[in-house]
């Protein structure tokens, strides 16, 4: 129960304006409801933001799908190896188990909470197909690391951007470097939404093609070229047994305004960032790590850990900051700690100390753009309140 007398202030909500709500209702007067031109759409302009012609654009109903297809892709199953890290959401790791292959996870770099290179490549065997790097909260992994381990064993990439639009990383866009693929996230609360979404981006022409075939149950025409032909057109064939991950239009119909946002977006999210940073520098806590001078965080989260300086535990603070009417969250429990993962692979905390560590220590709060500035103060003043009781 909340001890507030204010509104209780959750951790994300999502900023949808007049223009999306416009679009969404055009829509729906047009009868096209499904996948069909404006999910077309978003593709070419999420390709035109990318700024990179030869990349294609995938739109899939979620960020799952995305990773799935582009895993299913690329070849992986039974047998294979796929490297990502611990300190991340289940799908990042599941989507691998869906095709049979197994599942090896390494610990993250302390200071920046992201999967960390050294231990990638320690961990390579025969069995290696693939890395799932994840840009944590919303910065850049070393990539540069990364490709070139990858380069060296023989290995695809497959990056998990679900929290890194528009991250960069040498001033180069997250989905643009040199990895196979790129799978981002439009989720309720990511840096941009759809509701329900994500887009998966490749360079690799085959590996675009199959992934669009496999998108809707392995037609070799979808329903949108179908429907609009001038001519008869009604057959198609199934050339796989494919999935049901396509975007329909009123998601889309998010989606074209929300990238249209995108850079203000991510101007706000820092602004708050910024915020944060400066009233909590005296504080005894680890604030988050800053992208490289030059580069740009997505901001996707902003995630404290709790120094031996604090006089209550992890799990306290968060309560005190909902009893403020202040909604928090915690990224992530890791996947050694998840009965499946664990049980499966016999995996214990002792083996992922700089993981284990951080999610004991760690909390995310608010920070979203429909935060007024009164809202970023009511946040800073809870925390350094609790830090400093």
């Amino acid at each position: 129960m909340s001890e507030s007398p204010l509104p209780f202030l959750p951790f994300a909500l999502p900023e949808i304006g007049e223009d999306e709500i416009h679009e969404v209702v055009d829509t729906l007067r047009s009868g096209w409801v499904t996948t069909g031109p404006k999910a077309k759409r978003f593709e070419q302009e999420f390709a035109a933001f990318l700024g990179e012609p030869e990349i294609e654009c995938i739109a899939v109903n979620s960020a799952t799908a995305g990773l799935h297809l582009a895993l299913e892709a690329m070849g992986i199953g039974p047998g294979d190896e796929v490297i990502t890290t611990t300190h991340t959401f289940t799908a990042t790791a599941e989507v691998v188990r869906y095709l049979g292959a197994d599942v090896v996870l390494v610990d993250i770099d302390p200071a920046t909470l992201n999967i960390d290179p050294r231990l990638v490549e320690a961990a390579i065997t025969p069995r290696t197909r693939c890395i799932i790097p994840v840009h944590y909260a919303g910065l850049a992994v070393d990539m540069i690391a990364i490709l070139d381990i990858a380069r060296k064993h023989g290995l695809r990439v497959l990056e998990d951007a679900a929290h890194a639009l528009p991250t960069t990383l040498e001033k180069e866009l997250i989905g643009t470097m040199g990895s196979d693929a790129t799978v981002f996230s439009f989720y309720a609360n990511k840096t941009m939404t759809t509701g329900e979404g994500g887009m998966l981006v490749t360079r690799n022409a085959e590996l675009a093609k199959r992934a669009k075939v496999m998108r809707l149950h392995g037609m070799n025409r979808d329903a949108f070229d179908r429907f609009q032909s001038v001519v008869p057109s009604w057959r198609y064939e199934i050339v796989a047994p494919g999935f049901k991950y396509n975007l329909t239009d009123l998601a889309a119909s998010l989606g074209l305004h929300q990238l249209k946002k995108l850079s203000s977006f991510q101007r706000r999210r820092e602004w708050i960032a910024a915020a944060y940073n400066q009233s909590f520098a005296d504080l005894p806590l680890i604030l988050p790590p800053q992208a490289p001078e030059g580069d740009v965080h997505a901001w996707h989260l902003y995630v404290l850990r709790l120094t031996d300086a604090v006089q209550i535990d992890r799990d306290a603070f968060i309560e005190a900051m909902f009893a403020a009417g202040i909604g928090c969250s915690v990224h992530y429990i890791p996947l050694h700690l998840q009965p499946y993962w664990r049980d499966r692979y016999g995996l214990t905390p002792e083996q992922f100390p700089h993981s284990q560590e951080a999610y004991e220590r760690s909390f995310s709060i608010p920070l979203y753009t429909a935060m007024s500035d009164a809202d970023v103060q009511r946040v800073i003043a809870a925390v350094r309140r609790i830090a400093l009781a």
